[in-house]
């Protein structure tokens, strides 16, 4: 819930992101900056490998480091900048202030351990709880995140459960220890279509009901649409335009905003030659070029596009921005 008298939960400024490979050095986040406030759900959406999970990752400290390494900015939550915490205050906050889904809870979810004892292992660690009452506690969440029969699933496997199960044991265990902020990177993926929906809505609702802020990372549109206050586009490691849902749906301002919407397939009267796509393909992160990185497939493209790269701009009225020097009307 933006509001110009509300602080933001989370206030990420200037950060840059970079690993390190045979060919130099690769940027996968750059120079990017989004606020997040109490109980918004902001979206983060583009095609594969735009910056979106490593994002996410970095806001917990996960990348492996090296080869990955914070080059630059900060990353506020509640007041404290947290790429100057040690590992073990990380370790603290990780779980209990901010939690994640991750995006395959096959490989998330440790195969030689029962669901049970890995939530008792989270709750343990952040509440002091007996084991008993840990263990109380993991069914309930079980339950409340629509597992039935939590009393005989808590003791089974990963491998004895259905992908759409598994990212409920994950969903569960993520919100156990009531964070304030849950990233959910992919919830969805590898999910039928009819489960995909069920867990959207349990976590939508489930955020509701702890009053939590949440990070949704994706690259489905329709997923964002029904579920975001306010949707950040990334493309090539950059954001280039962040707005709110009703907006950027109804009257995007990037190109390739554009071309993502219409890259939806959608029920028509009229026969459709071929569905609308992006042409090109995605620049070189080892060789990118000094202007929009998006230049290159843009119709809207000038000689200004491709020598100067464009900047974000926040409208201080409606928190909109866009970094393009052709904006659509």
């Amino acid at each position: 819930m933006s509001s110009e008298h509300t602080a933001p939960l989370l206030s990420v400024r200037n950060l840059v992101v970079e690993f390190s490979t045979r060919y130099g050095p690769v940027r996968a986040v750059d120079d990017i900056s989004f606020d997040v406030y109490p109980n918004e759900t902001v979206g983060i959406v583009g095609e594969s490998g735009c910056g979106k999970t490593v994002t996410g990752l970095t806001l917990l400290q996960l990348i492996p480091m090296p080869p990955g390494r914070i080059v630059q900015g900060s990353i506020k939550f509640d007041g404290r900048d947290l790429t100057k915490l040690s590992e073990k205050e990380m370790q603290e906050m990780r779980g209990s202030d901010i939690s994640m889904i991750f995006q395959e809870p096959m490989t998330a979810l440790n195969p030689v351990f029962s669901v049970g004892n890995q939530m008792i292992d989270v709750l343990r660690r952040h509440k002091n709880l007996t084991r008993r009452q840990a263990r109380e506690l993991a069914i309930n969440m079980l339950d409340t995140v629509g597992i039935p029969a939590p009393r005989k699933r808590i003791d089974e496997y990963p491998h004895q459960m259905s992908g759409g199960m598994r990212q409920r044991v994950m969903i569960a265990m993520a919100l156990s220890c009531g964070p304030k902020l849950l990233i959910a990177d992919e919830p969805t993926t590898a999910l039928d279509v009819t489960t995909q929906a069920q867990v959207m809505e349990q976590i939508v609702k489930l955020q509701d009901e702890f009053h939590m802020s949440m990070i949704l990372v994706t690259h489905d549109l329709g997923v964002v649409a029904e579920s975001c206050d306010r949707a950040i586009v990334m493309y090539c490691g950059n954001i280039i335009e962040t707005a709110a849902i009703d907006d950027l749906f109804h009257k995007p301002q990037h190109p390739y905003t554009r071309g993502l919407l219409d890259s939806i397939p959608r029920i028509r009267e009229e026969r459709v030659a071929e569905l609308p796509i992006i042409r090109g393909i995605v620049p070189d992160l080892l060789h990118l070029p000094d202007g929009c990185r998006f230049a290159d497939r843009c119709p809207r493209a000038t000689d200004e596009c491709r020598k100067d790269k464009p900047v974000v701009n926040i409208d201080p009225v409606t928190g909109n921005g866009v970094a393009c020097y052709h904006p659509m009307g």
